[in-house]
């Protein structure tokens, strides 16, 4: 409650003034998404408003469509977080079509199992961009899994990064610790990138967007100079981003949503 008073004090707005209230159904950890579902049903049935369940990850693409420079369709859309890392066409407002997912590791879940690996804080991949930063990408050569399709795999890239780590002395690893940062980063940006530019090619997208958490990553913005990014304020999971899907998707009515059930995967 005390967020949503305040989120609507920002808008200079009141409850009597809202349409409708849109919420996260899922994918994501249940609790969290328990608390928020419960929450935003107690507010719509309180008001007699339609509540909009949103996908997370409709979400993230919807962060695109926000002001001041909204993207219009169609495009390719590389979305890559904690959770997950996919490849979806859009070619409308509110179309998804997944054309790759990760087999194993999201991309976000390899920078942040790395960043512990180096004993780095959390989260993984903002400590790594800012330590990568004074290393060099070429002083390891670690893998970039090639998997059929428009798939990714990161699980053997961060097995790589443990077998180096493990060889290293304390006081090697002190010395080599941006050094490794650098070269694991420049890998999973490599993968990245190369699946987007083949998912690109081979649908005929006329521009490549990328959002989610590790879309803030630096050295993938320069690696993709040519891409839409999401506005680093909406790269992180946030509410704007949820409310801009619903727009585009459809809401159940008073009080039929009641029933509705937060959704851990899919």
């Amino acid at each position: 409650m005390p967020v949503l008073r305040e989120a609507l004090a920002e808008a200079d707005t009141e409850l009597e003034s809202v349409d409708a209230v849109a919420v996260t159904q899922g994918p994501g950890l249940v609790g969290a998404l328990l608390v928020g579902l419960s929450a935003a049903k107690a507010v719509a049935w309180a008001n007699r408003l339609p509540l909009v369940p949103v996908n997370h990850l409709h979400g993230h693409v919807a962060s695109l469509y926000l002001q001041p420079e909204p993207v219009e369709p169609p495009f390719l859309c590389l979305l890559a977080s904690g959770g997950h890392t996919l490849l979806v066409d859009i070619p409308e407002l509110g179309a998804f079509r997944v054309l790759g997912t990760t087999l194993d590791d999201a991309a976000g879940e390899a920078f942040d199992k790395g960043a512990r690996l180096l004993g780095l804080g959390y989260p993984g991949g903002a400590a790594i961009d800012r330590l990568a930063n004074d290393g060099d990408p070429g002083a390891y050569d670690f893998p970039v899994a090639r998997v059929p399709g428009l798939d990714f795999s990161f699980s053997g890239l961060k097995t790589a990064l443990l077998y180096a780590v493990r060889d290293l002395s304390a006081a090697e690893l002190e010395r080599g610790r941006a050094d490794l940062a650098a070269s694991y980063q420049r890998a999973i940006v490599r993968a990245l990138v190369a699946r987007a530019h083949e998912a690109a090619e081979q649908t005929g997208a006329p521009r490549i967007a990328v959002v989610g958490g590790v879309a803030a990553n630096s050295e993938l913005r320069a690696a993709l100079p040519e891409a839409v990014f999401a506005p680093l304020p909406l790269c992180t999971d946030n509410a704007a981003m949820i409310a801009s899907a619903a727009r585009y998707a459809e809401a159940v009515p008073c009080p039929s949503y009641l029933a509705l059930d937060a959704y851990a995967s899919g």
